[in-house]
């Protein structure tokens, strides 16, 4: 099966990127309620998964607007305002969503639904509420790891339309994206898509999670948006080479060296005081001041806190010698 939008060279030229969480979220969750998780995503789903249940996430609203097939929620993905918007923003364009929009998405989800369901326009501040919950849980400890990977797949792109065009950039998005005649054309599509009502050009969103697919937004009048399997999505979750802890002791000490380098994977206090062999409240306080030196992040998952490292704390581990 094959869907074509209508796609004019003035389309081209409004074309552009964006790194957007609530793309992330979406694609990232209904691969977790999908069976089974695809190879890639294994290892961290297997961190995530039961902090989800254990928040009853998969089984609250944001599971009914995200199943694990067919449509999803438009309103869910509102349009990127800017290149790198930041959850918050999009959360706040969620909670704006006209409620007609949010009645005709639920119409569209009821239809493959045996059990039809309304969503109050003041219950939107609950499922953003939810989204929220499963962030902390599920992406905001892994984030700068799959910003990473998002930028540089944005960085790629950039240079292939600075090299070759934008034609061969759309063309080399994904096996079934192509552009010709003034068409873009996807295959395997599961329902039509027009451009009929929509605003011009088209938002180019790389993601970790959509693989091996491409979804789309077209939402009148907004502009139509093509999530895609960022390159180098396959290696977000590898083990990072292990860098000569002498070296980076030197500097901000062998305790806190230490701990970085435990945070391969997001953790709480008490597992880092186990694996490293301190004293939790050492770890604590070690912990406070790599977060004020900007080398971790903390994410509250239920009653603990997961610590991760940065891109800055990735970029000082790769930069000492092996």
């Amino acid at each position: 099966m094959q869907s074509e939008l209508a796609f004019s060279t003035g389309d081209l030229a409004h074309t552009r990127f964006a790194v957007s969480p609530m793309w992330e979220v979406v694609t990232s969750f209904r691969l977790l309620v999908g069976s089974p998780v695809p190879a890639p995503h294994r290892s961290w789903a297997e961190q995530v998964l039961p902090r989800l249940r254990a928040a009853g996430l998969d089984r609250g609203r944001l599971a009914r607007l995200i199943p694990a097939g067919g449509y999803l929620a438009d309103f869910l993905t509102p349009t990127p305002a800017t290149p790198f918007p930041t959850l918050e923003s999009e959360l706040a364009a969620v909670r704006e969503t006209p409620a007609e929009q949010v009645r005709e998405d639920l119409r569209h989800l009821a239809a493959a639904s045996p059990e039809p369901w309304e969503l109050p326009q003041d219950d939107l501040s609950r499922v953003t509420a939810e989204i929220e919950t499963y962030w902390e849980l599920a992406l905001g400890p892994y984030w700068a790891r799959v910003r990473a990977v998002l930028e540089a797949d944005v960085f790629h792109r950039a240079r292939q339309v600075a090299e070759y065009g934008a034609a061969h950039l759309l063309n080399d998005l994904h096996t079934s994206v192509s552009w010709d005649d003034d068409t873009l054309r996807l295959v395997r599509r599961q329902c039509t898509i027009t451009r009929e009502g929509a605003g011009a050009g088209l938002i180019l969103v790389p993601s970790v999670f959509a693989w091996p697919s491409v979804l789309t937004r077209i939402v009148a009048p907004d502009t139509p948006q093509l999530a895609y399997p960022a390159r180098g999505f396959g290696t977000v979750w590898e083990r990072r080479a292990s860098a000569d802890n002498d070296a980076i002791a030197a500097v901000i000490g062998r305790s806190r060296a230490l701990l970085l380098a435990e945070l391969e994977t997001p953790a709480s206090t008490t597992q880092l005081a186990r694996r490293a062999g301190l004293s939790a409240a050492g770890v604590s306080q070690h912990l406070t001041a790599l977060r004020d030196a900007g080398l971790v992040t903390a994410h509250r998952a239920g009653r603990s806190v997961l610590y991760a490292r940065t891109t800055v704390a990735d970029s000082l581990l790769a930069a000492a010698p092996a």
